[in-house]
């Protein structure tokens, strides 16, 4: 998983698969979802970034423990 926040264009991707993208959808305003042939998820794509999440250049990465 990748994540790029573009300051020039104001653009938050979140890249899950290194799969070719064969559809897009903008789910709502904005908010672009990538999908490959199979309809699974590449990427998540956040226009003007900085109006809808908090500090966009600011990425923290948590990974929750597995339970027993």
């Amino acid at each position: 998983m990748k994540v790029i926040y573009d300051r020039e264009t104001d653009t938050l991707t979140i890249i899950f698969s290194d799969a070719l993208v064969a559809e897009s959808d903008e789910d709502k305003p904005g908010v672009i979802l990538d999908y490959d042939d199979a309809g699974n998820l590449v990427s998540l794509e956040i226009l003007d970034a900085s109006q809808r999440v908090t500090l966009p250049s600011r990425i923290e990465y948590q990974v929750s423990p597995v339970a027993a």
